[in-house]
């Protein structure tokens, strides 16, 4: 019998052979050998107690930031959906947010109660458990700078809260989310206070420069390169003269080029093949290591 075969009984959705597709921003990628939908924190804890331990888990928040390989994901993909959204103001500042919560979401919800310092999110695509586990950030503001404390579940089921120094923040990383097995639930965040509309104001400015620069209305998974020490990564894939050039059904954006693109025909194989082909020439070219900023995750197509 499989293991397929003897999953704990849960109030969410099990889906078997499910197509992950639909559910990431590059539109690409196989299957998950199951799709596992929570419906509350509780269900989460009830599956991963009665989960065969060998079997690998993967979180999938939106899918902004992650490259789903065309052979599908081995184990058991975990979306949060619902449940996991909430958004609420606590005093002093405060703000809780679900880790299934856009982050503009939480920028516009953060500007609402009067809380500001949160504005930067409105320019991050993704949720705030992706934010949580790479640092996410844009324009001089960090996750780091912002977040009291983190909150998640174990492979083993158990419930964990992570101080922001046991975090361990660097630039688009987090030590603890690196080590695996987690599954992040939520995050208390600290602001400062100000008026609602002076906020309002800064988060529209952030998206007017989003609107210009970024090609924020294709499939794309957003920065595919973290920027390395004294460069930008758009400046190097252009040197290269890697912006707006087909690579199969993929390019580099011409209005951003560290901005991956699906142009509608792409594989998953076109995306990671070309951001390989980039790294490579730029490394020959400019003496540069590019690294992925992308989360490319699951098995190649078979043949």
């Amino acid at each position: 019998m499989s293991w397929r075969d003897n999953l704990p009984a849960v109030r969410g959705r099990i889906l078997k052979d499910e197509a992950l597709a639909p559910f990431t921003w590059f539109r690409v990628g196989g299957p998950a050998d199951v799709l596992f939908l929570p419906e509350d924190e509780d269900d989460l804890v009830t599956f991963l107690k009665g989960l065969d331990e060998n079997v690998p888990i993967l979180p999938l928040g939106v899918g902004s930031n992650t490259l789903v390989r065309d052979g599908g994901v081995e184990g058991v993909v975990i979306r949060l959906g619902k449940a996991f959204g909430k958004v609420e103001p606590r005093g002093e500042s405060r703000i809780y947010a679900g880790a299934a919560t856009l982050d503009a979401v939480l920028a516009r919800e953060a500007a609402k109660a009067g809380i500001a310092g949160l504005e930067f999110y409105r320019g991050v695509p993704g949720s705030i458990g992706g934010a949580s586990v790479m640092n996410a950030g844009c324009y001089g503001s960090e996750t780091k700078d912002v977040l009291i404390e983190a909150y998640a579940v174990t492979r083993a089921g158990e419930r964990v809260t992570f101080s922001n120094a046991q975090m361990g923040f660097t630039y688009r990383k987090s030590a603890r989310a690196a080590e695996g097995g987690l599954i992040f639930t939520g995050a208390l965040f600290q602001g400062r206070p100000d008026d609602p509309a002076a906020i309002q104001a800064r988060m529209e400015e952030i998206t007017a420069r989003r609107e210009t620069t970024q090609p924020i209305r294709e499939k794309t998974g957003g920065s595919t390169f973290k920027n390395p020490p004294g460069h930008s990564s758009w400046k190097l894939v252009d040197a290269a003269g890697w912006r707006g050039k087909l690579f199969g059904g993929a390019m580099f954006s011409p209005l951003h080029a560290n901005f991956l693109i699906n142009t509608g025909e792409a594989s998953a194989a076109d995306l990671e093949g070309l951001g390989e082909a980039v790294r490579a020439d730029v490394k020959a070219k400019l003496g540069v290591d590019l690294e992925w900023e992308i989360k490319r995750v699951g098995r190649p197509k078979a043949g």
